[in-house]
Formats: structure tokens, C-alpha cells, sequence
């Protein structure tokens, strides 16, 4: 389901009214400056579930999920590298929020510069678009020449990497530009990254502190509006819970969702799908992706 339901919209007000980072029930995280204590986290195992369901469809799956308020987690090949394909562009516009400090200055830039899949950029040669347009559209149209004008802004892939690590993701590995960076060859470890990164990464900047009560808010409202997504992590979300998601698929298969999904009475719900076949001419399968979410979800709602 879209996260346009009145459950995402709460949160979306929430976060926006000066609140520290909330959950859609409306109970305060702890504020990054002031850490408590963690206890380990309770693992619920689906290993038996989610290995059946590589075996079903033939494919290497990669799952990190977590509910914020208990802190259970689903983890299955949480910590191998997967392509990441266009899962990348949710952290891209996080940065671009957190580092950027005139997000209305417009960026121009010519025909010659566009990549293949850029539906919005390609309207808007003559004018350009600000930086804020460059982002919305890379997360909710996958626009594939806005992520690269904004790793432009960044300093290149280069820079967006040290942008993460300087968050304290160490883990996901940026390397190339769209498109180059979707082929996704096994044991590539350019443009890669781990569902439990990709994950945690996306929770400190939506929900844990890293981005302002306004740059979260608008994170989650671009990401509830990806227009390639409702094959994915929504298609197996039970009915009336709320999903935000960046969707992405490459080379060998590669079929990723990257979100955030809310139960109507629930903490929010921090989920990384990652999907991977051996060969280089795999098609992707969206249900796998879908029957994956159904599995994880069941369990962690």
C-alpha cells in the first residue's frame, strides 16, 4: 500500500512538529546525543522460510529488517554484499539533505549529459532543476541522470561514500555512475553494499536523528511516492499498513527494495530486501521481492 494512509500521514506531521525522530504510535527514539544503553536485540529465525524461497525461484536472497519499537529483527544473509542497483538513490537524497545547503539553487545542464531512464531530467534541459527537484526525482522516478547531477554536487561517488562513512556507514561501497553502476556481477564489490547496512543506514537518516524533523519528513513523502515500487515490499505488506520505499534492479537478476513500512498500531518497521541470480542474463522476479516482505512482515507486525 502507499504510504499516503492516515497512519503515514500522522507520522509525516509528527516528525515535521519539532518532535525528536517518532514513531507512527508516537513514542520518542532516543535522541542521538543522548545514547541509553542497548540489550541485544531479539532474532525471530525464518532462515528455513527464506531458504525455500531462494530455492523456489532460483535466486540468493539477502534480508535485514527490524521493528523499531521492540527491536526484534529478521536477518538472513544480512551481512553479504549485494549489488544495490537504485536503492542507493534513498541514501543519495538523505545526503543531499543533511550536506546541502541551498537545496532551491538550479542546476543546469545539457542533452548530451543524460542517461538512459531519466523521465523527469529530460523535460527540463532548458531550464534545469534545482537541487531539491534533482532529488525528488531521483527517489521518486529513479531518475537516473538527477542521481548523477546530485553525486556531481557530492564531489562524485567518491563523495557521496565519504558522506556515509562520515554517518557511519563504512559498509556500502559506491564506486560508478548510473547506469554503470547496475551490472551486478557476483562478487563485485564496486556499488555494493549489505541488506543490514542499507537498512540501518536509511533508519538514521528517516527516523533516528540524522536528518532534521523537516528532512526526514520530506525523505519519507518522496519515498512513499516511488513510482516503481508496488510489485515489491507493498505487494506484501498486509492491508492498511503504510510503505516508503526505494526500489532498485541491475544485472543477473538483481531485484532490490529498500523502505520503511508502518503497521496501523505499530513502530515503524525499517526493511532491506536484496534478490541476486548466477546468470548475467537473469530476468528479476518482483514477487520474489514481495513474497519475501509477506514473510518478514507476518512475523515482525
Amino acid at each position: 500500500m502507499r504510504a499516503t494512509t492516515a497512519g503515514l500521514a500522522a507520522l509525516v506531521l509528527l516528525v515535521g512538529s519539532g518532535c525528536s525522530a517518532v514513531g507512527i504510535g508516537g513514542a520518542p527514539t532516543p535522541s542521538p546525543s543522548a545514547p541509553v544503553a542497548a540489550e541485544p536485540s531479539p532474532t525471530i529465525d525464518l532462515d528455513d522460510d527464506l531458504a525455500d524461497l531462494e530455492g523456489e525461484y532460483d535466486a540468493r536472497v539477502g534480508v535485514y529488517a527490524v521493528d523499531t519499537g521492540s527491536g526484534e529483527t529478521v536477518a538472513y544473509r544480512e551481512d553479504e554484499r549485494f549489488a544495490y542497483a537504485s536503492t542507493f538513490k534513498a541514501l543519495l537524497a538523505a545526503v543531499v539533505l543533511k550536506t546541502v545547503d541551498d537545496l532551491d539553487r538550479v542546476i543546469t545542464y545539457s542533452a548530451d549529459e543524460l542517461v538512459d531512464y531519466s523521465p523527469v531530467t529530460e523535460q527540463n534541459v532548458d531550464g534545469g532543476m534545482s537541487i531539491r527537484e534533482l532529488a525528488e526525482a531521483t527517489v521518486r522516478t529513479s531518475d537516473n541522470s538527477a542521481a548523477n547531477l546530485l553525486l556531481d554536487e557530492l564531489g562524485g561517488p567518491a563523495g557521496f561514500a565519504d558522506a556515509l562513512t562520515r554517518v557511519g556507514d563504512r559498509t556500502t561501497q559506491p564506486e560508478r555512475r548510473e547506469t554503470e553502476l547496475n551490472t551486478a556481477v557476483p562478487g563485485e564489490t564496486r556499488d555494493t553494499s549489505t541488506p543490514r547496512a542499507l537498512a540501518e543506514t536509511l533508519r538514521g537518516f528517516a527516523l533516528d536523528g540524522l536528518l532534521d524533523d523537516t528532512q526526514a519528513a520530506t525523505l519519507i513523502d518522496w519515498m512513499s511516492g516511488n513510482a516503481t515500487g508496488d510489485p515489491l515490499i507493498r505487494a506484501g505488506a498486509p492491508e492498511g499498513w503504510a510503505v516508503a520505499d526505494k526500489s532498485g534492479a541491475g544485472g543477473y537478476g538483481t531485484r532490490n527494495d529498500l523502505g520503511i513500512v508502518w503497521p496501523p498500531d505499530g513502530d515503524p518497521i525499517v526493511i532491506a530486501v536484496l534478490t541476486t541470480r548466477d546468470a548475467a542474463d537473469a530476468e528479476y522476479d518482483n514477487a520474489l521481492v514481495a513474497d519475501v516482505a509477506a514473510v518478514v512482515l507476518e512475523e515482525l507486525g
